[in-house]
């Protein structure tokens, strides 16, 4: 039977550093709007204090997330256990999207290890909820390495040109929810800015 928490204590925490992946999934407003799933890597997950959590948000091909956590803040974070003892924690709460044009944004990118990526947000979550459950169901996946896929690709581009990949490609979500502005897709901080 699952358990609620009030906190990400420290038996939480060090379960988090151990897992290489989490799931982040957020939904529209709208009956008929698109829920989103998606999966994340690259240790680009941080633990601010008890109740709250922060990830790099990269730039891509959609901007699903930036638009549903601006229309409604929702947001789930859901890790498992691929190795070891089956295990799976979500953490459900309000998640802000924090913008290089925002302040607070250089002191939370600092916490991150950005080189080559390039960064189009920062979401902070605060969390209101949290839950285990027994994930039996889960596979056993070992480990090799993270893709280095988003480096490659970011590295052929000039910041101008992932800038205007993100006012091409991320103004709107799939089902026209605003996304980011023209003003911040131009802020994005490219590769050579992550220095």
């Amino acid at each position: 039977m699952g358990k609620t928490f009030e906190r990400i204590d420290a038996s939480i925490r060090t379960w988090m550093g151990r897992q290489k992946m989490f799931f982040v999934a957020t939904a529209p407003r709208s009956d008929s709007g698109r829920v989103n799933v998606s999966p994340k890597g690259h240790d680009a997950l941080r633990v601010l204090d008890d109740t709250t959590l922060a990830y790099l948000d990269y730039g891509g091909s959609g901007v699903e997330t930036i638009a549903h956590i601006r229309e409604n803040g929702r947001i789930v974070i859901m890790m498992c256990a691929f190795e070891g003892p089956p295990k799976i924690y979500r953490f459900y709460g309000t998640g802000e999207v924090v913008t290089p044009l925002d302040s607070g944004f250089d002191k939370l990118a600092r916490l991150f290890d950005v080189q080559g990526v390039g960064i189009r947000a920062i979401i902070r979550i605060r969390v209101g909820r949290i839950s285990d459950s027994c994930g039996y169901g889960v596979p056993f996946y070992e480990f090799k390495d993270n893709r280095p896929s988003s480096q490659n690709w970011a590295a052929k581009k000039s910041t101008e040109d992932l800038r205007d990949y993100q006012v091409e490609k991320n103004l709107t979500s799939i089902d026209g929810i605003a996304g980011i502005s023209e003003e911040e897709a131009r802020a994005f901080v490219g590769v050579d800015e992550t220095g």
